[in-house]
């Protein structure tokens, strides 16, 4: 996976990959690697929604208990 690729940018990328893939505008010769892209693209999605959600529960923990 790219260094600065974003959430919004993969999800983008994603978005069109499906479109393609909906309207049956690319080929079967690329099929797979758009289908192994738009997996990679998931993957990173998911770690990068559960690294965030990790990082606003402990947000959260530390509003509900402040160091004394």
């Amino acid at each position: 996976m790219e260094e600065n690729l974003t959430y919004e940018n993969a999800y983008r990328e994603l978005a069109e990959i499906a479109q393609e893939i909906e309207t049956e505008s690319v080929s079967v010769d690329v099929l797979a690697e758009k289908v192994k892209r738009a997996s990679d693209l998931i993957e990173f999605c998911q770690l990068k929604l559960r690294a965030t959600e990790t990082e606003v529960n402990k947000i959260i923990k530390q509003m509900e208990n402040p160091p004394a």
